[in-house]
C-alpha cells in the first residue's frame, strides 16, 4: 500500500539540522501542525480501511489522537474545533465511514486555514537548485539519487521510503502537504519533524520532489501563481493546463511580480493582527490602510480586469477589518483572518493571464461601460447646442472632452508611477466630486432654459450671445469633468489588461473608439429631432442621476484612503450605480435624490394652485 502521509518518511532522515524558529510565532506553527495531521488523515484513511491492515488502522488512530491533542494544546483557539475532531475520532476508532472522514477532514482543514490566517504557499519562488542540493546531500541514502527508493537500506525500513515516480503515491500530494511533512513529521511513525531548515529551504525541498519524475522542459510554462502551484496535485495541473505543460509547471518557477503586492498586503495584515492583539488599535488600522494602498492598489487594475467580483470582495473585507480596528472590536482578528483568506484567493488567480481575444473583448466592454455615461452627456450637450442653433459653442464642448482624454492618455502612460496607492483613490474621489458639482450646475442650467421661451428666441437671433462667457466655461467644465473620471479609471483598468496583452488592449481600444463614436453620432442625431422641452427634461434627469452615481463612487474612494469615515449600514452593494452599504455615501445620495423630487413636487403643486385659481376666477 502507498502511504501519502509517509511520503517523506526518510526525505530528510539523515539531514544534519539545527533547531531554528523560522516560522516566527509558535501559534502559527500549531495551526500548521494541526492542518498537516488532518491532511494525512484525509489522504490515508480511506486507503487504510481498504487495506484491512491493523498496522495501518493503528497509524490512523494515532493521527486523529495527535490532532485532538494538538487542538487542546492550542487552548481556547482550538476548543471550537474539538467537537468536530471528536466526531472524526469516534469514526476512525471504529474503522467506519472512510469517505465521510476524508471529506470532513478536508472541510476542517479549510476552516483551520481561515481561522489561523495561514499562508499555504511560499512568499518567494522556491530555489529548486537549493532543493536539489539538500536532497542530494541528505536524502539519496534512502530515496536514491533519482528518487525511486531503489537502494538497499530502503528494503529494511517499514514502511519503505517513498518512490517519487509512483503516480498513485503522488496523486494526493501537493507541495504544501510536503512542506508540512518536513516541518512536523508524521505522528506515530519513525518520521520525525524537522522544523530546522528555513521556511524557504523547506519549500525548496517540497517543490523539488515534484520535479523528480518530470522530463526536462525547454518551453515556457503557462502563467500560474505560486499559490495555485503549492496547493495543486499533478493531476490538478494536468486538468487545468494539459499534460504537455506539467513538466514545465513543476520545473520552472513562476515570476511572482503579480503576487508580490498581495504578499505585501498579507504582511501588513499579519502585522495588524499582532498590533490589535497588543491593544494598539490605531497601529492596526494604519497597518491595514498600508496593506490596501501599498499592497492591493498597485495590482488592483490587473485583478479588476480579470475578476471585478473578487476586487469588490477584497474591498469589503478590508473595510470590515479596518472598521473593526477603528471601533476596537474584539472581532478584529476574526475579520483580519477572513481578509487573509480573500488575499490568498486573489493570489491563486493572480497568475492566470488573460488571452489576446479575451483582452480585446474586455477592453471593448470596459470602454463601453466606463464611457457610456460620459459619452451620452457629451452627445446630449452637442445635440442641445445644435437644437438651440448655437453650434459655434460646440467647440467648447469638444475642447472639454478632448482635454479629458489627453489627461486619461497621460494617466495610462504614467499611471504606474502617478496613480498608485492613495494617489489613485484621491484623484478618483476629487474628480468624482468635481464632476458631481459640474453635472448639478448643468442640470440647473438646462432646467432654467427649458422654462424660458424668451431665451429660445434670443438664441435664434443671436447664436452665441445668450450663452455668455460664464456658460462657455461651464460647458467646458461639464464636458471635461464628465469624461475625466471615466478616462482615468479606464486608463487604470487598461494598465492591468496590458500586462496580459498590450496588442489586445490596442485592438480593443480601436473597437471601443468606433463604438463610442457611433453612439455620439446616434444620440446627437436623435437629440436634434426631439422636441426642445423633452430633450431638456431628459438631459436634466440624466445629469442628476449621473451625479448621484458619481457622488457614491467618489465618497467610497475617499473612504478607502481614510479621508471619509466608515459608517456601514445593512444595504446592498451595486458598484455600477455607486451604491455601497455605508451611511457616509448613501445619505448624501439620498439627499441629492430627494432635492430635485421635492423641487418638482413644489413646482407641480404651485402649478395646480394657479390653475385652480384661474378656473375659479373664470
Amino acid at each position: 500500500m502507498k502511504h501519502t502521509g509517509l511520503l517523506l518518511l526518510s526525505l530528510l532522515i539523515a539531514a544534519p539540522l539545527a533547531i531554528a524558529a523560522d516560522e516566527g510565532a509558535s501559534e502559527g506553527r500549531s495551526w500548521h501542525r494541526l492542518v498537516g495531521i488532518l491532511q494525512y488523515l484525509e489522504a490515508d484513511y480511506p486507503n487504510a480501511i481498504e487495506s484491512k491492515s491493523e498496522f495501518e488502522m493503528a497509524e490512523q488512530r494515532s493521527f486523529i489522537a495527535e490532532a485532538t491533542d494538538a487542538a487542546r494544546e492550542m487552548g481556547h483557539q482550538g476548543e471550537a474545533f474539538l467537537p468536530r475532531l471528536e466526531d472524526i475520532k469516534a469514526r476512525v476508532d471504529k474503522g467506519e465511514d472512510p469517505q465521510g472522514v476524508s471529506r470532513d477532514c478536508a472541510a476542517l482543514v479549510e476552516d483551520l486555514v481561515l481561522a489561523g490566517g495561514l499562508a499555504r504557499s511560499p512568499r518567494l519562488a522556491p530555489d529548486l537548485e537549493r532543493g536539489k542540493a539538500i536532497f542530494q546531500e541528505s536524502c539519496v541514502a534512502c530515496h536514491g539519487p533519482d528518487g525511486r527508493a531503489q537502494v538497499s537500506i530502503a528494503r529494511t525500513m517499514e514502511p519503505q521510503p517513498a518512490n517519487f515516480h509512483d503516480a498513485d503515491l503522488m496523486a494526493g500530494l501537493t507541495p504544501y502537504k510536503a512542506f508540512n511533512t518536513t516541518g512536523f513529521g508524521v505522528p506515530g511513525t519513525a518520521m520525525p519533524g524537522f522544523p530546522t531548515l528555513s521556511e524557504q529551504e523547506r519549500w525548496a525541498v517540497a517543490f523539488y520532489v515534484f520535479t523528480l519524475r518530470q522530463p526536462p522542459c525547454d518551453d515556457k510554462p503557462p502563467s500560474v501563481s505560486l499559490e495555485q502551484l503549492a496547493n495543486s496535485t499533478d493531476a490538478d495541473l494536468v486538468q487545468a493546463h494539459g499534460e504537455k505543460n506539467l513538466a514545465c509547471l513543476r520545473r520552472k518557477m513562476p515570476d511572482v511580480d503579480a503576487e508580490r503586492g498581495l504578499l505585501t498586503a498579507r504582511d501588513h495584515v499579519e502585522q495588524a493582527i499582532k498590533l490589535g492583539a497588543a491593544g494598539d488599535s490605531l497601529g492596526a488600522r494604519n497597518a491595514l490602510l498600508d496593506a490596501y494602498l501599498n499592497g492591493v492598489e498597485p495590482v488592483e487594475p490587473m485583478l479588476r480586469a480579470r475578476s471585478p467580483e473578487l476586487v469588490l470582495k477584497l474591498e469589503k473585507a478590508f473595510l470590515d477589518t479596518r472598521l473593526a480596528a477603528e471601533q476596537k472590536s474584539p472581532h478584529l482578528q476574526d475579520e483580519a483572518r477572513i481578509l487573509l483568506s480573500v488575499l490568498d484567493e486573489a493570489r491563486r488567480g493572480s497568475g492566470n493571464a488573460v488571452g489576446f481575444v479575451s483582452v480585446v473583448w474586455l477592453t471593448l466592454l470596459i470602454l463601453l461601460r466606463e464611457g457610456f455615461e460620459a459619452t451620452v452627456i457629451v452627445a446630449a450637450l452637442l445635440a442641445m447646442l445644435r437644437k438651440m442653433q448655437a453650434t459655434s459653442s460646440a467647440r467648447v464642448v469638444h475642447a472639454g472632452w478632448v482635454s479629458a482624454l489627453v489627461v486619461g492618455a497621460l494617466a495610462f502612460i504614467f499611471g504606474r508611477h502617478l496613480l498608485s496607492g492613495a494617489n489613485r483613490e484621491l484623484l478618483e474621489g476629487i474628480a468624482g466630486l468635481l464632476a458631481v458639482g459640474m453635472l448639478l450646475y448643468a442640470a440647473l442650467w438646462l432646467n432654467a432654459r427649458s422654462n424660458m421661451s424668451k431665451f429660445m428666441g434670443e438664441l435664434r437671433e443671436k447664436m452665441q450671445g445668450a450663452l455668455g462667457r460664464g456658460s462657455m466655461a461651464g460647458l467646458f467644465g461639464i464636458a471635461f469633468s464628465s469624461v475625466l473620471r471615466e478616462t482615468v479609471e479606464t486608463a487604470i483598468f487598461l494598465q492591468g489588461l496590458a500586462l496580459d496583452s498590450a496588442s489586445g488592449v490596442a485592438w480593443g481600444c480601436a473597437a471601443g473608439a468606433v463604438a463610442l463614436t457611433a453612439l455620439v453620432l446616434f444620440v446627437n442625431r436623435v437629440g436634434y429631432k426631439l422636441p426642445m422641452k423633452t430633450l431638456f427634461k431628459a438631459s436634466t434627469v440624466l445629469l442628476v442621476v449621473t451625479a448621484i452615481i458619481l457622488l457614491g463612487k467618489a465618497l467610497h474612494a475617499l473612504q478607502e484612503v481614510a479621508l471619509v469615515p466608515l459608517k456601514p449600514i445593512p444595504f446592498v452593494t451595486i458598484d455600477l450605480l455607486g451604491i455601497y452599504p455605508d451611511a457616509m455615501s448613501l445619505v448624501p445620495q439620498a439627499v441629492l435624490t430627494a432635492i430635485p423630487l421635492i423641487i418638482l413636487f413644489i413646482k407641480r403643486r404651485g402649478s395646480s394652485t394657479r390653475l385652480a385659481d384661474a378656473s375659479s376666477r373664470g
